[in-house]
């Protein structure tokens, strides 16, 4: 039974056909996905040729879809390129394709012999410089998934039923092949997806085991005073929104406390709020603890690493101490802001992510912009939703609760029954100023529990700097003029030498690149001017 034009009735033509049908189906056997898509390009201009065809196209109908996907097509330099289809063929021949998904074959020696309901398939095919095709439907399972047509030009082609089969056949092969390549795909992509599930879960189980020794009271936050609840108040107002929040307030007064009330009462309160401490930081690892790297980005980074908003993506990150983020950090922090999204240390491709964020900040922002120390179009996008914590001092009424709750929690830490709390010794921790706020109360409980030898709370130390009681006591300075007096002390001390085992970096706990940003954000300069300033200033001992 003749193949065909221009092959011959003759047995060794059609035992090459068969032979090169047989060759192309056997490399489906184990064929990896990835090579899939070239085996069948191949195949289609090895077939094509050997029929002396135009053009062999395998075309693919979506489940449940009235459309066609043309996935490979093979022509060779007598007829036009197929033109981009994407996303459906289905309009350019709609008889063509309406008939093969009735499972007919679609045959003719000369375009004229379509019928009138295919003017518009007569017109394409025209156009595209073809006049005789055979066109068989593809079937898995007893569904036609799609199609396998050869073209030919310049003469009329009469098709042979024994052609018919043999391309039905080999279409099932190539189908099956792009079906198992797809489901390969799909095991690729959900293992790929367990694996980063399976990451972000050693991430969250990572995060939390440093987090858990962290004492914080989310749900129970203490307080009766007006300003308090004013914080509250704010609190649940924003708690339920995606809106950027700024927690203002004192060193002490629980900025990481709203926020993480802010989070726990919050549509992300399954996944665990990541806290970044801006101020802890070595400044040349900033950007990598913030966005992440990838290996070999820098000479340390040994292995990638996922940054901490890549790690909260779908959670909250809690930003301490904003003031203290270098400018060069602040540009790109700007752009997470605006965009969702940054790239890693040494990687060009763009990470989105869906990260609610809260900073927290002792600073004056308004005063750092104006001193050009804080990016102006960065406060705003993180002025939206400013909720301010009061200092100890403008809620005194609070103080007993506090000191109550606390006094309860060392009793369990230390193994003490501490009862009462004297009626003096609660005057005099409300009459002070308190300029460490609640961690130093905290402190100064803590401490009286220790040396509490009964049922009473005894205190360690006089709080002789109550406010109004003593008057020739020293003004509490600024905690910038602390820090910047401290620092300048320390450098006096090592003679202005930063690094090495008798530098001021390490008498201070800090990287030297960390001092050197910090005395340049203080203005620190060796002057015989800024020596003798320290050496005549008054400094308060440090309150923690």
């Amino acid at each position: 039974m003749p193949l065909g034009n221009p092959l011959d009735n003759s047995l060794e033509e059609r035992l090459q056909f068969e032979k090169l049908l047989s060759e192309i189906s056997s490399q489906y056997a184990n064929l990896p996905a990835n090579k899939v898509d070239e085996t069948i390009a191949q195949g289609l201009k090895r077939i094509g040729k050997f029929l002396d065809a135009k053009r062999c196209t395998l075309a693919q109908y979506p489940d449940n879809q009235n459309t066609v996907r043309i996935v490979h097509s093979w022509g060779d330099e007598r007829v036009k390129r197929l033109p981009d289809f994407k996303p459906d063929a289905s309009k350019f021949f709609p008889w063509t394709v309406n008939t093969l998904k009735q499972g007919k074959v679609v045959q003719y020696s000369h375009v004229d012999e379509l019928p009138e309901e295919a003017e518009v398939d007569k017109k394409n095919i025209r156009e595209l410089g073809t006049e005789a095709q055979l066109a068989v439907p593809i079937a898995i399972g007893g569904a036609i998934v799609g199609g396998f047509a050869i073209e030919t030009a310049g003469h009329d082609r009469i098709w042979s039923e024994e052609l018919i089969q043999r391309l039905r056949l080999i279409g099932e092969i190539f189908a099956n092949a792009i079906v198992r390549k797809e489901k390969e795909l799909e095991v690729q992509k959900a293992f790929s997806e367990i694996k980063q599930l399976k990451e972000q879960l050693e991430a969250d189980y990572s995060y939390l085991r440093q987090e858990i020794n962290l004492e914080h009271n989310p749900h129970n936050m203490i307080g009766q005073s007006e300003p308090f609840k004013q914080m509250v108040f704010k609190i649940q107002q924003v708690a339920m929104t995606d809106i950027t929040v700024v927690i203002l307030g004192e060193t002490g007064t629980g900025k990481e406390l709203v926020a993480r009330a802010i989070h726990d009462a919050s549509r992300r309160k399954d996944r665990p709020m990541v806290k970044v401490n801006c101020a802890a930081l070595p400044i040349n690892l900033i950007e990598s603890e913030l966005f992440g790297h990838e290996k070999g980005a820098f000479t340390s980074a040994q292995s990638k690493q996922v940054g901490r908003f890549e790690l909260a993506n779908g959670s909250t990150i809690f930003l301490d101490e904003i003031g203290e983020l270098p400018l060069e950090s602040q540009a790109k922090l700007l752009r997470v802001l605006q965009e969702g999204e940054f790239e890693r240390l040494g990687s060009g491709r763009t990470t989105r992510v869906d990260v609610r964020i809260i900073a927290a900040t002792n600073r004056n922002l308004v005063e750092e912009v104006k001193k050009g120390r804080f990016r102006e179009d960065l406060w705003y996008r993180l002025n939206v939703f400013p909720i301010t914590t009061p200092p100890l001092r403008q809620r005194r009424e609070d103080i007993p609760l506090l000191v109550n709750w606390l006094v309860n929690r060392f009793n369990r830490k230390l193994g003490k029954s501490i009862k009462r709390v004297p009626t003096q010794v609660m005057d005099a921790l409300q009459g002070y100023h308190w300029p460490g706020n609640i961690r130093e109360l905290e402190n100064v409980i803590e401490r009286a529990s220790i040396i509490s030898q009964r049922h009473s709370l005894q205190l360690l130390d006089s709080l002789e700097r109550s406010q109004g009681r003593d008057q020739d006591a020293a003004p509490v300075l600024p905690l910038e003029e602390v820090e910047r007096n401290h620092i300048i002390q320390t450098l006096m001390e090592t003679k202005w030498r930063i690094e090495g085992p008798n530098g001021a970096a390490l008498l201070l706990g800090l990287n030297p690149s960390t001092l050197r940003f910090r005395m340049r954000k203080l203005g620190i300069e060796r002057s015989t001017d800024i020596e003798e300033t320290v050496q005549t200033s008054r400094i308060l001992p440090n309150h923690k």
